[in-house]
């Protein structure tokens, strides 16, 4: 996840390779810690977390590495962590405005030369970033909003003429976009129901959502295979794959383990769900288990809350809501499922 919002950043979950996501006296962080981020004195003005390594970018351009990739540079506007590609936004060699998109390997320790150079044109408008510099991203979108920057060649990845993007989120095998109405299109791998349009087909091309059309979107998230999105009124919509509960939809793994899913999903029985059972229920009927979620489903949070932020790891989930609440649930590094739980979800930055 990358923020820019002013504030104190706190940190959690595995850092077995010195992530810096709080005190560093442990391999896993159970509670928000403040982050000790590397360098002293770095003002934090973005966090982009990969699994194995963090990446800080402070006020003043500076980036600093902690974990299985170290190193440090000057002039970044943003960056993108990644265990394929550390992906930084800096300022261009010469006079004119602009930005520098590059490509390295996380464990070149940012020596050399970077693997791929794109020139990013400036921008016209935005607000103003570290520095006074037009604001940069966040990544994977560039400042354009009409391309991105994937993990895999080809880097640099030209969208449709007249798709402007809001907002673009990379999963492991699919890509969820945010448009400057609120509508929400996805593409790429859709073997888990990640896409969200009723079926398990990729797409080559952004669709739209058609089950939220009409439902102005303010966020999206991408996990590794499943997908978030949060509603301008705060409601949130999931999809795609729920093997660890990470959608807070019945899960037989949760079962197994004696847990129960809080959270209730609209919409389940339309035929689209891939839903499996089991005898186990208390009036001894099967209960049944959402393995595949294909298309968006409404999640209801406690108490009526609204949310304002997602967040997705690979197989977990997190979301703040309007009042400042922290919602997690899915899966963490010791196999314990989070549902609907505060601050126990594995390697997830917020920002207080």
């Amino acid at each position: 996840m990358a923020e820019e919002l002013p504030g104190a950043w706190f940190g959690f979950g595995f850092c077995g390779f010195g992530q810096a996501l709080g005190s560093g006296r442990a391999r896993r962080v159970l509670s928000p810690e403040p982050l000790r981020a590397p360098g002293a004195g770095l003002d934090v003005y973005r966090v982009s977390a990969s699994w194995s390594y963090t990446a800080f970018v402070s006020r003043g351009g500076r980036l600093e590495l902690a974990g299985a990739a170290g190193g440090a540079a000057g002039g970044c506007r943003d960056a993108w962590a990644s265990e394929a590609l550390l992906v930084l936004l800096r300022a261009g060699p010469g006079p004119e405005p602009g930005a520098e998109l590059q490509a390295w390997a996380p464990g070149s320790a940012l020596r050399g030369e970077p693997l791929w150079v794109h020139t990013v044109e400036a921008e016209a408008e935005g607000d103003d970033g570290p520095g006074g510099k037009p604001q940069a991203g966040p990544l994977p979108l560039l400042p354009c909003a009409r391309a991105y920057v994937s993990p895999r060649p080809p880097f640099y990845r030209p969208l449709a003429p007249g798709l402007r993007a809001r907002r673009l989120e990379l999963g492991a095998e699919h890509a969820l976009l945010l448009d400057e109405a609120g509508q929400v299109f996805s593409w790429g791998g859709g073997r888990h129901g990640q896409l969200g349009h009723g079926t398990l087909e990729a797409e080559l091309e952004p669709r739209p959502l058609e089950a939220l059309q009409g439902l102005p979107m303010a966020e999206v998230a991408a996990g590794g295979w499943h997908s978030v999105s949060v509603s301008e009124t705060g409601d949130v919509y999931i999809w795609g794959w729920n093997e660890s509960g990470q959608l807070a939809l019945p899960t037989r793994s949760l079962a197994e383990d004696g847990k129960t899913v809080a959270g209730e999903a609209a919409g389940l029985h339309e035929g689209g769900p891939d839903v499996k059972s089991t005898a186990g229920g208390e009036d001894g009927a099967p209960t049944p288990f959402i393995a595949v979620q294909p298309f968006p489903a409404l999640l209801d949070l406690p108490r009526g809350s609204e949310a304002v932020k997602a967040s997705c790891g690979s197989r977990h989930t997190a979301v703040v809501t309007r009042t400042g609440e922290l919602y997690t649930w899915g899966w963490d590094q010791t196999n314990q499922k989070v549902i609907w739980e505060k601050n126990q979800t594995p390697q997830y930055i917020f920002l207080k």
